[in-house]
């Protein structure tokens, strides 16, 4: 199992809606979508992700 953590984040429904439908059509679960909006907002890469976290993989 991962080291994964979970966090509550408060959106409008309609932007939840719009997010799991997008999620969906990509074929991804909703947390590895907003994961992916996270490293890319962040410039982080996975690689970099670990680095953070002290070298535990996390992906």
């Amino acid at each position: 199992m991962s080291d994964k953590q979970q966090f509550n984040v408060y959106l409008k429904p309609e932007l939840v809606k719009a997010i799991k439908h997008h999620a969906i059509d990509k074929g991804m679960s909703l947390s590895a979508l907003v994961e992916e909006i996270f490293h890319r907002e962040l410039g982080l890469s996975a690689d970099e992700t670990t680095k953070l976290q002290g070298g535990k993989t996390n992906v």
